[in-house]
């Protein structure tokens, strides 16, 4: 098992680690409904260090970036970045993955820690053009600092006016002492904020300063439980539950990041799914009655047959009701669909409605 190079800070708080994606990681600490509730109202700091990074530089890197990622990252300039995808040869989805276009030639590109190796291969792979490819999960670290007061909170620690970083832009730059820093304004609360790349060697100094700097806040560390049902009341997608290898990203909603107007890794099969239309869709339910869905179980129609899977769900901190994704047959897609989520043998009336789940 991996650590962070804050696993020791989290274990002194008190955190409850579990092993995940290969790292030991603080799933929470005082609770999650606690740590939900700062990120939304408040400011709250995430270690996601385990995630991957992965640099991609010289004259062909756009090159190779354009073939492997379903968005257009030709539209990025210095101090942007990107959502996006990497289909497979199969229709399904390698990893969704954020690139950052740092200079005119190089990219930064920020994948999901349990697929590090698999995207390193699957690049690798395609890179029949000579890009330079760097591996730099291990040494660097990535603390999310989100919520509405991220922005007061953080601006005594850097000389750049956070403010005007618009959503998707970052900033290299100094950052609680520390030269180089990218800050990001992205992050998957949807409670606004950054994300703070630095290395291992300066992250604990960054920590450190980033509760100082907070404390006349509340800011308060937060776990990957909270972190679980903020991205959920804002839909946003988890590899492994609601995309894989086996859903696309037209079957995913994610039909906004799939730009046909270049060639990709299967670009031809997916467009052909788009003209001809897709079986069966991704949607957000909310319960109309008491319970709470979970991974796995099983979506049905008002005669008990089974239609679709859930994908992600849980109880709604910021709504108090059961909430979930899931995939279902087009017929079932429409906002107000009745559906049910079988929960012990009994099948819970839901309703499909549009995300995102939680409204500012």
């Amino acid at each position: 098992m991996k650590n962070t190079a804050l696993t020791h800070i989290h274990e002194a708080l008190g955190a409850k680690m579990v092993p995940f994606a290969g790292y030991n990681m603080p799933v929470q600490y005082e609770g999650v409904t606690i740590e939900h509730e700062t990120v939304r109202n408040g400011v709250g700091v995430f270690d996601v260090s385990h995630m991957g990074e992965f640099l991609i530089s010289g004259p062909n890197a756009l090159n190779l970036i354009q073939k492997i990622a379903s968005n257009d990252a030709s539209v990025l300039t210095v101090g942007r970045a990107q959502y996006s995808c990497m289909p497979n040869e199969d229709g399904g989805i390698v990893d969704d993955l954020i690139i950052y276009r740092i200079k005119d030639d190089e990219y930064l590109l920020v994948v999901n820690a349990s697929n590090i190796e698999k995207d390193w291969n699957w690049i690798s792979s395609k890179n029949d053009m000579n890009a330079t490819m760097r591996n730099i999960s291990e040494d660097y670290s990535l603390l999310a600092i989100q919520g509405p007061k991220a922005v007061e909170a953080m601006q005594s620690l850097t000389s750049v006016d956070l403010a005007a970083i618009k959503y998707y832009h970052f900033e290299v730059a100094d950052f609680a002492g520390v030269e180089h820093v990218i800050i990001s304004a992205t992050g998957y609360t949807g409670s606004g904020g950054f994300e703070i790349y630095a290395k291992n060697t300066e992250i604990e100094q960054i920590w450190k300063k980033v509760f100082e700097a907070g404390a006349s806040y509340g800011i308060k560390p937060v776990g990957l439980a909270a972190r679980d049902t903020l991205r959920l009341e804002m839909g946003f997608c988890l590899y492994g539950n609601d995309i894989n290898d086996t859903t696309s990203p037209l079957e995913a909603g994610l039909g906004w990041i799939t730009k046909f107007t270049k060639d990709f890794t299967n670009a031809e099969a997916l467009k052909k799914q788009k003209e001809e239309g897709v079986t069966r869709k991704l949607v957000a339910f909310e319960l109309t009655e008491r319970g709470i869905p979970r991974h796995d179980y099983e979506i049905t129609d008002k005669d008990g047959n089974v239609i679709g899977i859930v994908t992600s769900g849980t109880m709604s901190p910021s709504l108090s009701k059961g909430i979930g994704l899931g995939y279902v047959p087009v017929a079932y897609t429409a906002v107000d669909s009745e559906i049910y989520i079988r929960i012990r043998k009994k099948d819970i009336p839901a309703k499909v409605v549009k995300l995102p789940f939680y409204k500012k």
